[in-house]
């Protein structure tokens, strides 16, 4: 497959120092996309081998091309990655070395116009990134009631012209269905007229609500992180990604229960011990105190690395005499 820029992994030379891939290993991509960071992990050692998940099976296929120079060292699974205890054991592996999460929606998709994911193309207000799914953007657009799309759009958009936009969309539909990105962005253009300049599009923050909607993104992704670091083998490395404020506060949450940092104290960290209210438990070390952004060399080659965060931890191991290190 040719090689385009646009399709160039997020944060890839941070992910592989984070993960430390270069000894081999068994890792698993749990974004798989159009491949980039499997094929960096890949080229990182010959003794690794990668397990690439995604919803979409057109990535499925695409980045399944694009690796298939690495032989049985790498393997792609259609499915969710929150289900990745099956997925394993669909693999026949028990645990692994490293694990990489890039949890924004991918340049495959925000390019291919019929999906629906961008507000910058016409195409069916669609949204899916599981096409097996019914569900769609324009069912949302159109049956939810006010009250519902304000609320959806306020709480994943974090839109506070959320009530303005959702009764101009209500207006609008009122006339016909919305059906197409186009449509629903003029709607909410014309909605936020009065409000001046914007520092960004009008209608990316309801495009994104949406999108998190459709695809329920943020449901299970603590339990995720959960069992990630259950299946991560003593030393092994969790990576994710998140690009925007409700995805990185979930995952920053998770990274310190499980770093035994107590929310009942949180000046305080456990020894060891579980708490029995907050569920905090020593399990992992954190290894960014706060979360890695891009260089202005990669947001500049790579647009959609501006609001990219990466938050890394690794499991510990138990020493003879009970301590962790």
């Amino acid at each position: 497959m040719a090689e385009n820029t646009s399709h160039q992994p997020v944060l890839v030379r941070e992910t592989l120092r984070f993960l430390s891939p270069e000894g081999g290993g068994v890792f698993v991509d749990c974004t798989l996309g159009a491949g980039g960071h499997s094929e960096a992990i890949l080229s990182a050692s010959t003794h690794s081998r990668v397990i690439g998940v995604d919803r979409d099976e057109t990535a499925i296929r695409l980045a399944a091309e694009r690796l298939r120079r690495y032989g049985s060292r790498f393997s792609a699974i259609h499915a969710d990655f929150k289900q990745l205890r099956e997925i394993l054991q669909s693999s026949e592996v028990q645990v692994v070395d490293g694990m990489v999460a890039d949890l924004g929606v991918s340049s495959l998709e925000l390019e291919s116009a019929e999906r629906g994911f961008s507000f910058r193309q016409k195409g069916p207000l669609d949204m899916r990134m599981d096409q097996r799914q019914e569900l769609t953007a324009a069912d949302l657009v159109n049956a939810l009631l006010e009250a519902e799309l304000a609320d959806i759009i306020y709480r994943y958009g974090e839109e506070h012209a959320a009530r303005r936009i959702a009764r101009a969309i209500v207006r609008e539909r009122q006339r016909g269905r919305i059906e197409t990105t186009t449509h629903l962005a003029d709607v909410i253009l014309r909605a936020n007229k009065a409000l001046g300049r914007w520092r960004i599009h009008p209608a990316t923050r309801t495009f994104q609500a949406l999108r998190i909607a459709v695809n329920d993104e943020l449901k299970d992704l603590d339990k995720f992180v959960d069992t990630a670091i259950e299946v991560l083998k003593p030393g092994g490395r969790l990576v994710i990604i998140s690009f925007h404020s409700l995805e990185d506060r979930i995952i920053k949450q998770a990274f310190r229960l499980h770093a035994g940092q107590c929310q009942c104290q949180p000046l305080s960290a456990l020894s060891g011990t579980r708490c029995p209210r907050c569920g905090a438990d020593r399990r992992v070390e954190i290894l960014t105190k706060k979360p890695v952004q891009s260089s202005e060399a990669e947001i500049k080659a790579n647009p959609r690395a501006r609001s990219a965060k990466l938050r890394a931890c690794r499991k510990l191991t138990e020493t003879p005499g009970g301590d962790e290190a």
